[in-house]
């Protein structure tokens, strides 16, 4: 009975020591939507972004509630969750995918994957960040998407200070489970 203690303690020190999936629920993701010139700033933050990144393989998942992000004027956040993002019937944005070739190094890498955004998934490509200080690892970039990509309509009252493209920055520090 003691064998068999010892080997599992063994084996769950041995899977913790070694483990590669790194975790956050504190991640940042930023959504910037505001037409050059405009007076007003469209631009959503979300500080409570989850996400996990497996070392071992470099895919990445991110997920966020879109009713948690927070803008400058509560009348712009009400028109983002009902009008634009329907965050009642679409709660979840979220993306799925790799950093490609990954080896564990600090450096500038493609990012490619899955958004899902407003209930529509589109393939996306972008450099990120990706830093390993320690025993954490940070990614960071952004990348640009269409609105009507993702069946989100700007009524033309709208586009003079909501742009038609959109910048997702995202900022995620991320330690081992």
């Amino acid at each position: 009975m003691k064998k068999i203690a010892i080997v599992v303690v063994a084996l769950l020190i041995g899977s913790a020591t070694f483990s590669q999936k790194m975790i956050t629920r504190s991640g940042e993701i930023k959504f910037d939507a505001t037409v050059p010139g405009a007076m007003d700033e469209v631009i959503g933050t979300n500080k409570t972004v989850s996400s996990i990144f497996d070392k071992a393989t470099g895919e990445v998942v991110v997920q966020a509630m879109v009713k948690s992000f927070k803008f400058k004027s509560p009348l712009m956040e009400e028109h983002f969750n009902e009008n634009y993002m329907e965050s009642d019937k679409l709660p979840k944005a979220s993306f799925k995918g790799k950093v490609i070739n990954y080896d564990a190094k600090s450096g500038n890498y493609e990012v490619e994957g899955d958004l899902t955004m407003h209930g529509v998934t589109n393939k996306v490509k972008s450099k990120m960040a990706v830093n390993t200080e320690g025993d954490k690892v940070s990614i960071s970039g952004s990348f640009s998407v269409k609105l009507s990509d993702y069946k989100i309509d700007v009524p033309a009252l709208a586009k003079k200070t909501l742009a038609e493209t959109s910048k997702i920055s995202i900022k995620l520090t991320l330690e081992n489970k």
